[in-house]
């Protein structure tokens, strides 16, 4: 059944998924690109604070050896005692690992594509008590993965560490006539060596690493077709809701179009087919407006409501086909059948005189 679901789940996955997991707490990480920022902090920290360090480390442990003799260890000399070389100890690493930290920081910031918090990781979940999940984890693909990359790395560091030592293993004799602080300086030195090394290997594997990290993350977001479509429903609305949206506002704007056709002058008809209301406002309107129009049913009704206000009806064919096809309610009938539109009001008004003669 697993398989299957896996099988059916051939779409990519959709803008709106992607931000719902990430609102979750779950980005496309690499730690080999996590690993590689933290070593190239380590290289540049080393490199700027190392030769401080060294100096101060080496200032503390003759302190410790000249006042080993006359040092009195009571409650209060050993507080300052400790006091004192905790204050040395962070001035030593403090400044290493504030840029090591940063460096972390950035590499998470670079990788989620900004600064983004989720409190949801930190929320309890008991499906991770469950054995026999936890015993899948342990034996899953990326688990797999994760092994290889760390005996990978680990066999890269060792082969390095090896042939770099063996590059400077002539210097290894002459530093018996080497003081402590340039003993130092060298291992400093050939730490530093290794570090690049590796770190130039550690940022190739960085980059497939992620690679494969941001297939593996897409993979696992694909979508079966009735998720993309239930998404859809949900983004869009139900089809079935905004039908009949549609409808309500479409039976509103006829009852306030059938309202309007009492008012007009004349109702053009084809006779059965199309109905357009207009009407002529002389002071107001630069032309006559369409306030009506129909088809069929609704061609029908406006004549029937036209029927029962003495609206005249005047059968022309053409003109009221055009009007149907060319205007829209509320539009001003246009300049072109000024003339039509003209002729059959000028023949309103006239037998309206006539009427209201008799």
């Amino acid at each position: 059944m697993a398989e299957d679901s896996k099988d059916q789940k051939t779409e990519e996955a959709s803008s709106k998924k992607i931000e719902d997991t990430e609102k979750k707490g779950n980005f496309t990480q690499s730690r080999e690109v996590t690993s590689s920022f933290v070593l190239l902090a380590s290289i540049v920290g080393f490199s700027m604070a190392g030769k401080n360090a060294t100096e101060t480390l080496m200032k503390t442990w003759y302190s410790i050896l000249a006042e080993m003799g006359s040092t009195n260890l009571n409650v209060h000399e050993l507080f300052s005692f400790m006091k004192w070389h905790m204050q040395n100890f962070f001035l030593i690493i403090g400044p290493i690992l504030a840029i090591i930290m940063a460096a972390g920081l950035l590499s998470n910031i670079l990788q989620t594509g900004g600064l983004k918090f989720s409190l949801q990781p930190l929320s309890p979940k008991w499906s991770k008590l469950n054995p026999m999940k936890g015993f899948g984890r342990i034996f899953s693909k990326t688990s797999v993965v994760e092994l290889f990359k760390s005996i990978f790395k680990i066999s890269v560091v060792a082969i390095i560490a090896y042939y770099a030592v063996k590059g400077h293993w002539d210097e290894v004799p002459t530093l018996m006539g080497y003081g402590v602080h340039q003993t130092l300086l060298f291992m400093g030195e050939v730490m530093i060596e290794i570090m690049v090394k590796v770190f130039l290997v550690m940022l190739i594997l960085a980059a497939l690493d992620f690679a494969f990290q941001k297939f593996t993350y897409l993979e696992n977001l694909r979508m079966t077709k009735q998720e993309v479509k239930d998404e859809r429903k949900d983004l869009e609305g139900n089809p079935l809701i905004k039908q009949r949206i549609r409808t309500v506002q479409m039976e509103m704007t006829r009852r306030r179009m059938m309202s309007a056709v009492p008012e007009a002058d004349v109702v053009i008809t084809n006779p059965t087919h199309f109905s357009i209301a207009i009407k002529y406002d002389m002071k107001n309107d630069a032309a006559p407006v369409v306030v009506a129009k129909g088809q069929n049913d609704i061609a029908l009704r406006i004549r029937e409501i036209a029927k029962e206000n003495n609206i005249p009806l005047v059968e022309d064919k053409p003109l009221a086909r055009t009007l149907y096809k060319n205007v829209d309610v509320g539009q001003l009938v246009p300049a072109s059948l000024y003339k039509a539109v003209a002729e059959i009001l000028a023949y309103v008004y006239k037998l309206k005189r006539k009427t209201s003669n008799i």
